[in-house]
Formats: structure tokens, sequence, C-alpha cells
């Protein structure tokens, strides 16, 4: 019988996930499909009761619901109990919903393809939402000092308080270019700004070359805060790598055994707009 899944969230017409994920059936020869769900803000709760209705057996969640979609599900597992955020939900063979988080270890995974995360290594995050969340819980095993940048400071300390309750090594910044730029071996960018090319509030003038810079957004390739940071002479990486990494995290959460990840990177790479 053929399983359905699904991305909710808003937007999600940019959304890679679909083709990633048929990708793998592809490789495997899984019977099951992959829809994308744009859902408004005050219908979340009838889009969970609809999925779950509509048999289907899992979803993943995007912006801005990775936090709202909590108060409906029955079950979260360590990693989003410790985030306090969901990006895949399986429903479970008793139909109770289970709530996951591979948004942090699928960027810690993308990371290691390319870096060797040191102890005691600063990392900026700039945002503090979903992803920021889950990304910063996954990096305090390596034992790393945090510094958190948002636009509106009592979220930035809600997740420094967070991370420290964890045993994490964490402050604020105000959101703006500082004293941080020198010092960051690690800066992630974790927030939308850049998926409709926009530039970013502040300049990244100052930074220092070595300086490891991500940002989590995929489409388009190279957002406007990517390119600056290439261009003054650091190292970059875009959020395919992390966005190919959680889909095979969430795979494995959905169907037990391995992910089938060169099957996802064949149908993630084939769908991607603008590799340029």
């Amino acid at each position: 019988m053929e399983k359905h899944f699904a991305v909710i969230g808003n937007p999600v017409a940019h959304s890679l996930s679909p083709a990633m994920h048929r990708g793998g059936y592809r490789e495997l020869g899984v019977e099951a499909d992959y829809l994308r769900f744009q859902i408004e803000s005050g219908d979340l709760s009838q889009a969970v009761q609809g999925l779950k209705a509509l048999g289907f057996s899992g979803w993943n969640v995007t912006v801005p619901f990775k936090e709202q979609i909590i108060p409906f599900l029955d079950e979260l597992t360590p990693e989003a109990l410790q985030a306090g955020a969901v990006n895949t939900v399986k429903v479970a063979e008793d139909g109770r919903l289970l709530g996951h988080n591979t948004d942090g270890n699928g960027f810690v995974r993308s990371l290691q393809d390319e870096m060797k995360i040191e102890k005691g290594m600063e990392v900026v995050i700039l945002g503090a939402g979903g992803a920021a969340k889950g990304i910063a819980m996954a990096l305090i095993p390596y034992d790393v000092k945090i510094t958190v940048l948002n636009r509106t400071p009592e979220r930035a300390q809600q997740l420094v308080d967070l991370i420290k309750s964890q045993g994490g090594d964490a402050v604020v910044k105000p959101w703006e270019a500082g004293d941080w730029l020198n010092s960051a071996q690690l800066l992630v960018q974790t927030t939308s700004l850049g998926l409709k090319q926009e530039q970013y509030p502040f300049s990244l003038r100052g930074i220092f070359p070595e300086t490891w810079v991500v940002d989590i957004i995929f489409n388009p390739w190279e957002t406007p805060f990517l390119r600056e940071a290439r261009e003054l002479g650091c190292r970059t990486l875009n959020g395919v790598g992390m966005l190919l990494y959680q889909g095979a995290l969430a795979w494995e959460f959905w169907f037990g055994g391995q992910a089938p990840v060169a099957g996802m990177k064949k149908g993630l790479f084939e769908a991607l707009p603008n590799k340029e």
C-alpha cells in the first residue's frame, strides 16, 4: 500500500523536500509519495487533523510552524523536547502523533562534511527560531561558545537561557555588526532573510577571512548574505547539505533502517533551480 508524506509550512512553494524524498523512494523502490501543503497560520490544528484523517504516515514541518505544532502532538522525542521545536512528525501505528527534530543533527552532519567542530570554537547564530534552537542544541556536546543575535532581543535571551539550561555556553549580542565579527569562527544564518534575495540589515565587513559562514537557506543557492561573506574571503556553505541530512534523518525516523542518501541527493540536485 502506498504511503503518503508531506511538508507543511508557509511558504512551501520553494521546498525541494518532495523531489529529495521521491529520489529516495525511487532508489529503494518504495511505494510512497511526498506532497507539499501551504497552511495559513490559523489553520494548523485543522491541517494536522486533516493529514491524520487522510492516512498520512508522517510529514515535515517548516517555518513558521516548528514551535506552533507542538501542542497538537502526543509525544516528543528527546531531540524535539530539547530544542522546543519539531520539524518531523510520525503517525504511530496506534494513531499517536510523534514529534521529532532532525534540524540540528542534519546541520552538524553537513558541517562535518566540510570542517571539524573544535572544542571552544566561537559560534555566532543569527536568529532564534525553531531552526536556530535545533542547531544550538546539536552543537552543545561539542563544547563550543555560542553567541546569539536576533531582531527581537527577548527571543535571543530565551534561546541563550535554553542553551545554558542544557549545560551550554552562550551570550546575547545586539542585532547589529559588532565585535563578534572579529572573533567568530563559525557564523550561522538561520533566519528567512535572503529567501527573496533581500540584503541583510547589517554588513559583514571586518569579519575574519578564515571564518566559516553558513546560511541554512538553499534556494537561492547563494543569498546576498553568503555572497558578501564569500567576497570578503570567508569559506561559505549554503543549506543544501543540512536539507539533505535532516531529510535523511527524517526518513530513518519514519521507515527505520538507513536512508537512501545517494538517491535523495540525486533527486534534490536534479530539482535545484539555480546552482550558481
